[in-house]
């Protein structure tokens, strides 16, 4: 993935767009480390908040999305 924003300010998340994305307003999902867990986000609706998931539950799901 690549970053869709400049760097954040101190104390706050690094979101990362994929680079998958075409930049033409299609659907998009943005993340950010957090340690020990992950933030998700819509990268159209961020003022909306953002989900909390434990890095071992974003491990696996990333493991499934691969095997389609």
């Amino acid at each position: 993935m690549k970053t869709g924003s400049p760097a954040p300010a101190a104390g706050e998340p690094q979101w990362f767009k994929s680079s998958y994305s075409a930049g033409n307003g299609g659907d998009c999902v943005e993340v950010a480390d957090a340690g020990t867990a992950v933030l998700v986000r819509d990268s159209k609706r961020s003022e909306d908040g953002f989900l909390t998931v434990g890095a071992d539950e974003w491990t696996a799901f990333v493991r499934m999305a691969a095997r389609g």
